[in-house]
């Protein structure tokens, strides 16, 4: 494919190698959710606790985000191709180690293998949308990039959950493993990490015919400082961190146990609701990104802050419900979560504005640490605050404690939203929008 070619739009080998990069992806969610259905199995097979039980993804979401940087490293090195194969091999072998864990300590190592591979392969396939398609389609690829993802949680809380039930933990686990090498080796035979007219990876400017390459410069004391020093990527690290973390605690671990043994919901009626949850997020990505396109410079007030709003609103009137709460309520803290997965896309939109090309991959990587930073803490806040009121086991969940508990992601919400309205001012003054303030005379 002609650089000609990509100026004028992506050929069949550019949507093949992204789609092998995207059926990967939603694995690497199948692999990243898989105990989303089977939190309560998980709690009896190794006798855990709440705040144990968080340690599982506690652990493996320590591990996506501690990766991001390295990662960024390894990908300006030697490209998706690689990188990708090795956290698809990585995940598998996590996952075999889950099939076969006889204790607690084992399987967190089986989710740490997880979030070492699966760290490597959203950036990867980032990387894949601007080596291999026109600038001008960053935003929407990267939004569907996000949707089609999204359909590895539906592996995860029904065809797993269901052969978990119908076989064996073992064999559950171990099938999802053998799916990781299958991948591994599609990636490795149809992947590559740029076309094969260009001897790097490089991005085509369609308004311009600006041809750049997409490196990054990772040195600890260039590149990240650099990246963290525009206003830019901090504004979009803290909109990734706020939009998230929420919908990710819900689906990740936290959402089943409260629907069923909070709740009161049957696995049937919980199962549909975490459903829901998906398939609104992948409805609302495309209408997202669109709105995205068209008010570029409204995007954190018109779309991210009232994604967190609403998400804030949901789980509060959740809370308060006297009793349990009825069935369109659960609906509706469904689609209210769901917001948070494309609104967090708009941030990866603010790290590719905002810095250079050749801090691609930094950018990014920072970006995407903070939506799971966040994750990690609303994570293991919810279990061991259950576990603070006695109630850490599936035999003594009760919805008066998960109410208390979800209340712990309510600082993370006002935090990231100040820090997202500070930052977007200090963006727009920083790219010439805004007038800075004057020093008020004595």
């Amino acid at each position: 494919m002609s650089v000609a070619a990509r100026m004028s739009g992506p050929g069949l080998r550019a949507w093949l190698v992204w789609g092998t990069g995207v059926a990967a992806y939603v694995l690497s969610i199948t692999n990243r959710t898989s105990l989303a259905a089977v939190g309560v199995d998980a709690a009896e097979r190794f006798q855990a606790d709440a705040a144990t039980l968080s340690m599982f993804a506690v652990v493996q979401l320590a591990v996506y985000g501690g990766m991001q940087i390295p990662i960024g490293v390894l990908l300006d090195r030697y490209g998706s191709r690689p990188i990708m194969t090795i956290g698809m091999i990585l995940m598998a072998v996590g996952q075999l180690t889950m099939a076969l864990s006889p204790s607690v300590g084992v399987a967190i190592v089986a989710r740490m293998l997880l979030g070492a591979g699966d760290a490597a392969i959203f950036p990867a396939v980032l990387r894949l949308v601007a080596t291999w398609f026109p600038a001008q389609r960053g935003p929407l690829m990267v939004q569907m990039t996000g949707i089609l993802g999204q359909a590895g949680q539906l592996v995860a809380v029904i065809p797993l959950s269901a052969l978990l039930h119908a076989t064996s933990w073992s064999v559950a686990f171990g099938s999802v493993a053998g799916l990781g090498v299958l991948f591994a080796v599609l990636v490795f035979l149809l992947v590559r990490n740029h076309p094969p007219e260009v001897d790097r990876d490089v991005s085509v400017n369609t308004d311009t015919g600006a041809i750049r390459v997409v490196t990054s410069s990772v040195d600890t004391g260039v590149g990240i400082r650099a990246a963290w020093a525009h206003p830019g990527t901090r504004l979009a690290f803290w909109s990734h961190f706020t939009t998230p973390f929420a919908g990710t605690a819900f689906i990740l671990l936290w959402g089943i146990p409260f629907l069923t043994a909070g709740e009161g919901r049957t696995q049937a009626e919980a199962t549909l609701i975490t459903t829901l949850y998906v398939f609104a997020g992948m409805a609302l990505g495309p209408i997202m990104g669109e709105l995205s396109r068209r008010i570029p410079n409204l995007r954190s007030r018109a779309l991210v802050l009232p994604a967190v709003a609403v998400q804030l609103i949901a789980w509060t009137a959740v809370i308060l419900w006297p009793g349990t709460a009825p069935g369109w309520l659960l609906v509706a803290l469904a689609v209210a979560l769901a917001t948070g997965g494309p609104a967090s896309m708009i941030a990866f939109d603010h790290a590719r504005t905002h810095n250079p090309s050749h801090r691609l991959s930094t950018a990014t990587g920072l970006t995407n640490a903070g939506g799971f930073l966040a994750a990690l803490i609303a994570v293991f806040s919810i279990g061991l605050a259950l576990d603070l009121q006695g109630a850490g086991t599936p035999a003594t969940y009760s919805l008066e404690a998960f109410r208390i508990a979800f209340l712990t992601q309510v600082p993370l919400w006002l935090i990231g939203g100040a820090f997202i309205a500070i930052e977007r001012k200090r963006t727009r003054i920083h790219i010439g929008m805004d007038m800075p303030k004057r020093p008020r005379r004595a």
